[in-house]
């Protein structure tokens, strides 16, 4: 069931629709957290106790997110003929049986191998997820419910990487195997919790939402623009890690860098973007947003402690949590209704390529500024690559009425 397709459901009565809604809060707990007590201990735990470069750990995640993001549009698809609940799944069960591989992959070819199995395990669950919570709710609820699941989200994301870091005081495929347990667990949720969706008898061809998808050049222009940003947004879980142990001098600073980072979230998250968009328009939040954020990974070039690092996370976390909801909001304003589905599955290309590039360049430059005893060349890259996104999202979208695009002039 893609996002286009969402809103046709069987007849359900409201105590099976909040039975739904409330098994998929539960879902988003242990996905998140299934996640975060695992992804972030990736780079720390094969660059420092398997030995791989750091440049290959890279391409590792690249992998992983590449797969995962640039074959989220296959999910949506998939979903539309097959079931939401059917590919839910399916996907955390692949998900489920690559974070248990984690736990004897050895060298690369079989981190490789995990991580590409994880993805296609994420690409067949992220579209249906996302599509069943716009199925089970309507144009007044959906805003309040967003925001409860933003929040699990945080918490979740807070409590993962405590409990991984504590986790690999026993052993690494400990961790592994919890998370994927936690996987294993929504495949119960989903089957139990969730109602079946009514799929369109057919679905509209592929073929024609990406034409229209060409066709809308602020829509392209954005989305482009955005690889740029999701460059800068992943070094928090590469470089950001790397570096956060180096400082500390043990893994536990990477528990406390990402419990910051995930407070700062639960606690302003949705109270500053809110008292944000009442001043300023979504795009001047998020071109605000991704300044800080540049700024702030800029910044670490420059200290040598431990605190002072964190006093970056904290003001890179700030504006991190301006940028994801206004991003949205932008990309679904653009998006033609006739394609749904297939615009934000486009959408998901930006994440793909910025992060994927973002993931293998931030690993080689983290290799090159140890080799070169330049400590300031990554961070330094971070900022300039994120002040040109800035820079251009300010510019395509300071006229207002050129983000407005109607549809009938697709």
């Amino acid at each position: 069931m893609s996002p286009q397709s969402a809103h046709t459901v069987a007849p359900l009565s409201e105590a099976a629709r909040k039975r739904g809604l409330n098994g998929l809060l539960v879902y988003t707990f242990f996905m998140v957290t299934g996640f975060a007590m695992l992804m972030p201990l990736v780079a720390v735990h094969y660059v420092n106790d398997i030995g791989l470069a750091a440049a290959a750990v890279g391409v590792a995640l690249a992998v992983r997110q590449l797969t995962q993001q640039g074959l989220a549009l296959v999910g949506g698809v998939l979903s539309d003929r097959y079931g939401a609940r059917r590919m839910i799944c399916l996907g955390v069960l692949l998900r489920a049986a690559g974070f248990a591989s984690l736990a004897f992959a050895v060298d690369l070819p079989l981190l490789l191998a995990a991580m590409v199995l994880s993805a296609l395990g994420g690409a067949m669950f992220e579209a249906p997820y996302q599509a069943s919570i716009a199925a089970l709710t309507d144009e007044t609820s959906r805003p309040r419910y967003y925001a409860l699941s933003n929040w699990i989200s945080g918490v979740a994301t807070t409590l993962g990487p405590l409990l991984g870091v504590a986790l690999l005081r026993f052993d690494f495929r400990m961790v592994c195997l919890v998370a994927a347990a936690c996987f294993a667990l929504n495949f119960a949720i989903a089957l139990r919790l969730l109602p079946r969706v009514e799929m369109p008898p057919q679905p509209p061809p592929l073929r024609h939402g990406l034409e229209l998808v060409r066709r809308n050049r602020a829509f392209v222009r954005l989305v482009a623009l955005m690889m740029l940003y999701w460059f800068v947004a992943v070094q928090i879980n590469i470089s950001f890690p790397l570096l956060a142990q180096k400082l500390s001098g043990s893994v536990d600073g990477v528990g406390a860098m990402f419990a910051l980072s995930a407070g700062i979230t639960v606690a302003l998250q949705y109270g500053l973007v809110r008292w944000l968009e009442k001043r300023l328009s979504s795009a001047q939040v998020l071109v605000l947003g991704v300044a800080i954020m540049s700024l702030a990974a800029g910044a670490i070039g420059v200290i040598d402690d431990f605190i002072g690092f964190l006093m970056c996370v904290a003001v890179f976390s700030l504006g991190a949590l301006m940028t994801r909801p206004t991003q949205q909001t932008l990309i679904a304003g653009l998006a033609d209704p006739r394609a749904l589905g297939t615009f934000l599955g486009v959408s998901s290309l930006s994440l793909a390529v910025g992060g994927g590039i973002g993931n293998i360049a931030g690993g080689w430059l983290v290799d090159l500024a140890v080799a070169r005893h330049w400590p300031w060349l990554p961070w330094s890259v971070f900022c300039a690559i994120g002040l040109l996104s800035a820079t251009g999202l300010h510019l395509a979208t300071r006229n207002r009425a050129s983000m407005e695009i109607a549809p009938a002039r697709s």
